[in-house]
């Protein structure tokens, strides 16, 4: 209803928006500026502690990269030299054959991990979080002292896996010192360390999908592994890719494992399988702390850091083939 000049009151009339005048569009523009102003000042000290802490040593590394380094300090420009040696170097080669190999193996923990999460999704199980706390106790535990723990186990002369694999007449490796057979005992290493963390995210991404799903699916005929198949995989598919993304990117910086188990200095230069489980990080800390070479040892971290960088982007690219979300 509106009133007009004549002070008739018109039924159905549209009341035109009153436009706001300057007083109110500058308390407006006031408050938005405040808004902002204490959104900067909370998320002040977080960036700050990113630009000093993980900003500024990228670009300090990636300045390094081009430099070369003398025995007692100093540097100075020498453009890609240390990235051109990069290319040629037959250590650096075979440390990232390792670290692939390394990376693929991680990988495979994905579907054990999904196994135990569907094992632990059972109605009918009871103290999951139990099992669950169980699972993760490794995660929480200091890398080192894992390492450690799992090189007493893995000794070839009084190990405790050789020990009760000679009580079924099982003559056991030297599982660190056999270069046949010492990535795997690191792969194993790792994929039990970061079982715990991959089955807590599964178990969280089954536990949200609508139980009715899988009534409708009981009730047409489908079995448990078709249900698994055509239910759980297509909408667990968002978990497993933010688990392989992190996988992938752990798995490329591999260092506490081989630095402890696999010995270092002339621990490492003693194992006859350190060649074979020597990764990138691992080979940048020798050139970097041992051969105090820091310029090229920061090409060999920049270029890791491309290729983490790369691999993450290919998997974003190929989730769009597989993931389905909602």
């Amino acid at each position: 209803m509106v009133v007009t000049e004549s002070g008739v009151v018109r039924a159905g009339s549209v009341v035109p928006p009153v436009p706001p005048g300057p007083t109110r569009r500058r308390r407006s523009w006031r408050h938005q500026r405040s808004e902002a102003l204490w959104a900067y000042l909370l998320i002040a000290p977080t960036g700050l502690g990113l630009a000093v802490f993980y900003l500024w040593p990228v670009l300090q590394t990636a300045y390094f990269s081009f430099s070369e380094w003398g025995p007692f300090g100093g540097h100075e420009w020498i453009g890609l030299d240390n990235y051109r040696t990069l290319v040629g170097d037959a250590e650096a080669l075979r440390a990232l054959g390792n670290t692939t190999l390394y990376t693929v193996l991680g990988l495979a923990g994905i579907p054990v991990a999904i196994v135990f999460a569907a094992l632990l999704n059972r109605r009918q199980l009871r103290a999951v979080s139990v099992y669950r706390m169980l699972f993760f106790l490794p995660m929480v535990t200091m890398p080192v002292a894992v390492a450690m723990v799992w090189r007493w186990l893995y000794n070839g002369e009084y190990g405790l896996i050789n020990h009760v694999l000679s009580r079924v007449g099982i003559d056991g490796p030297h599982w660190i010192a056999d270069p046949a057979t010492a990535l795997y005992a690191l792969a194993a290493v790792g994929i039990w360390t970061t079982l715990g963390y991959n089955l807590v995210i599964f178990l969280a991404g089954m536990q949200a999908i609508p139980r009715e799903l899988y009534e409708a699916a009981s009730i047409d005929g489908a079995g448990p592994l078709v249900q698994f198949r055509r239910i759980t995989l297509p909408l667990l598919s968002p978990s497993i890719f933010f688990v392989s993304v992190l996988s992938v990117i752990g798995s490329l910086q591999l260092f506490d494992l081989v630095y402890v188990i696999g010995g270092s200095g002339q621990s490492a230069r003693n194992n006859p399988a350190y060649p074979r489980i020597q990764t990138v990080v691992a080979l940048f800390y020798e050139k970097a702390f041992s051969s105090n070479d820091r310029g090229y040892a920061a090409a060999i971290v920049m270029a890791l850091l491309l290729l983490i960088v790369a691999l993450t982007a290919v998997q974003f690219r190929l989730q769009r083939r597989w993931v389905h979300y909602g």
